[in-house]
């Protein structure tokens, strides 16, 4: 008896002055899908950012109870801070779905200091309807590189609107969130060139965080190269 109320007594003890392991929540967790319009694919995205220090480690459970992903800094003496994990992109013909249930997903992380990390995020399998590109027209050719307003049309009730645009040639970008209800984006003027093409992508965003994604590419106007008449 008097074993264990010494054990007892020291485990308080331990608890009160800071012995035992630490437990803080993760700055940010988020998992969702996101689908590809015109490939007819989808993803699984994790995110988590563990705050100030770096991550040693992180597990992640699914609904069902298995270890989807179980994470390692194993030589690394500050870890990773913030982590973006994607699935393989297959079909959107229910496989995904089937690793990824639908539900409440538990992190669980280690920082390099020993502070224990609890995270959790849900997972949703609606994915939003996806935008209606109006201008510029798929595979426009002879785009103005001035004064191009992208817009489109969307659902209602949307999270927010993703627009990226794309030379992948030179690998310059523009990435911008808008609001929910935003139909349009106005180009900076200087981002375009004459005669290039670009790629551009508008993203719709759902209030549990999946996105669908349309795609399509136009082309700028050329230089004009005029001849001098003498």
């Amino acid at each position: 008896m008097k074993k264990i109320m010494l054990f007892v007594l020291a485990a308080t003890l331990g608890a009160t002055c800071g012995w035992a392991q630490a437990q803080e929540k993760f700055e940010k967790v988020r998992v969702y899908f996101e689908q590809n319009v015109q490939d007819k694919d989808v993803e699984v995205k994790f995110e988590a950012t563990g705050g100030s220090a770096g991550l040693a480690s992180m597990k992640v459970s699914a609904p069902d109870g298995r270890t989807v992903i179980d994470f390692k800094a194993t030589d690394s003496k500050l870890g990773m801070r913030h982590l973006v994990l994607e699935s393989p992109e297959p079909k959107n013909d229910g496989q995904l779905q089937k690793d990824f249930p639908a539900g409440l997903y538990k992190f669980t992380g280690t920082l390099v200091g020993g502070t224990a990390l609890l995270g959790q995020a849900n997972l949703s399998h609606a994915l939003p309807a996806p935008a209606k590109l109006i201008r510029p027209r798929s595979e426009e050719q002879n785009v103005p590189v001035k004064g191009l307003k992208a817009s489109w049309s969307a659902a209602k009730n949307l999270e927010s609107i993703v627009v990226l645009l794309v030379q992948e040639k030179s690998g310059r970008e523009i990435k911008v969130n808008l609001a929910g209800n935003a139909t349009s984006f106005a180009v900076p003027d200087g981002f375009l060139q004459a005669g290039q093409e670009y790629k551009l992508e508008i993203g719709t965003v759902s209030k549990e965080g999946n996105t669908s994604y349309i795609e399509s590419t136009f082309t700028t106007k050329g230089v004009k190269h005029e001849i001098s008449q003498r």
